[in-house]
């Protein structure tokens, strides 16, 4: 397996090209399903398992777990940004610094997991919420110098989530 296959393993994040109610419905429930689907796999894990890699010098399943709950608070800050603003300029972060902070390495996931849950359960609520001219907004994003609609970072997230859900199943194959 090469290393991009073990950086991204389910491949890179692609554009859709088409939209349509179905789909946008089906990338929401993958954000629903995560919270579930990754206490699942990390609940019956020790702590020397929650600590191995799913690659060379990549995070450790805690790491991941962590990141997952500050990814996805900036996402929802982003999406709610999105629907009161008109085109506001996000703020990148350091994920991979903040992955070295000492909350990062916390290695009761409890914390992160209950964060995830609720958050995901309100986040759920507001795409359910939008409209099409809401799914349209915009939020600029400086690091990528460009515009991300809403339609899109919905299926950015989506595949976020089974992202590291594979990171996740690796890390266990390596154990």
């Amino acid at each position: 397996m090469s290393l991009d296959k073990f950086r991204f393993p389910i491949g890179d994040f692609k554009i859709p090209k088409d939209y349509n109610k179905q789909i946008i419905e089906t990338w929401i429930n993958d954000i629903r399903k995560f919270p579930s689907q990754i206490r699942k796999m990390v609940d019956v894990l020790s702590l020397e398992q929650l600590e191995k890699t799913y690659r060379q010098e990549g995070w450790s399943i805690i790491q991941v777990v962590n990141h997952c709950a500050d990814s996805h608070m900036n996402a929802f800050i982003r999406f709610k940004l999105a629907l009161t603003e008109k085109l506001p300029i996000i703020k990148p972060y350091e994920e991979a610094k903040w992955a070295e902070l000492s909350d990062g390495l916390l290695n009761n996931l409890n914390s992160s997991i209950l964060l995830l849950k609720g958050l995901h359960s309100r986040w759920v609520f507001l795409l359910n919420s939008l409209s099409e001219n809401d799914l349209k907004k915009c939020y600029y994003h400086p690091e990528h110098q460009k515009k991300i609609e809403l339609r899109v970072a919905i299926a950015n997230y989506s595949w976020h989530c089974k992202h590291h859900l594979a990171h996740i199943e690796l890390a266990i194959k390596n154990r």
